[in-house]
């Protein structure tokens, strides 16, 4: 009973012995070349036919916008100017933000943190003392939004965590007098012509 068991064993190794050497004398076939085909791409083996292939990058495509007046047109143009004016803020913001979540991860230290907090709110506020208390109330309202689209937290959220409640409800109030709204948040369907303009900026590419 035991020989019979183990010259089964037998017949299944050689048996799968010689598939397992078919299957490494099958011959690939590759596709034929060119005197021109001197470009190494990446190839699958496809049932033995070797595929060439190599990635694309992705191609977005927009339709030419149509206006439906002037006034139109004018009122979409202003948004643009507005929109690209307030971008490179919103994308300040986020590397900041970021820079700043990264600092105090790899520190414990109270007096450090707070120390990084500040350091962060000053060059925040530099920044708002030398140029964004220039823009208008429609550029700060994108702003708002922007920031929200960037950063994934509203400006108050940010303030809130960085300064605490009182300062985030103390900024709201200041904020909502020259008519911003810090808890503002962003829409890709709602604020569909802003998302068209960012897309079509070229800062993501």
């Amino acid at each position: 009973m035991k020989f019979s068991k183990l010259f089964i064993l037998f017949i299944v190794i050689i048996a799968s012995n010689k598939l397992s050497a078919q299957e490494k004398l099958t011959k690939v076939i590759y596709p034929a070349l060119g005197k021109n085909d001197t470009i190494r791409v990446t190839a699958t083996n496809e049932n033995g036919y070797m595929i060439p292939w190599f990635p694309l990058k992705e191609v977005v495509i927009i339709g030419v916008r149509t206006f439906r007046s002037a006034a139109d047109q004018a009122a979409f143009n202003r948004l643009r100017y507005n929109v690209l004016k307030v971008m490179p803020y919103a994308l300040y913001a986020k590397r900041r933000y970021e820079q700043l979540e990264r600092d105090l991860a790899v520190t414990t230290d109270r007096k450090t943190q707070k120390r990084l907090v500040k350091q962060c709110d000053d060059e925040i506020k530099k920044m708002f003392n030398t140029e964004i208390k220039e823009l208008t109330i429609t550029q700060g309202q994108i702003l708002t939004k922007l920031i929200n689209r960037e950063v994934g937290r509203t400006t108050y959220d940010i303030v809130k965590e960085t300064k605490g409640g009182f300062a985030a409800f103390s900024y709201q109030l200041i904020a909502r007098v020259v008519g911003h709204n810090l808890k503002s948040t962003y829409s890709a369907t709602e604020d569909r012509d802003i998302e068209s303009i960012i897309v079509n900026s070229g800062y993501y590419q």
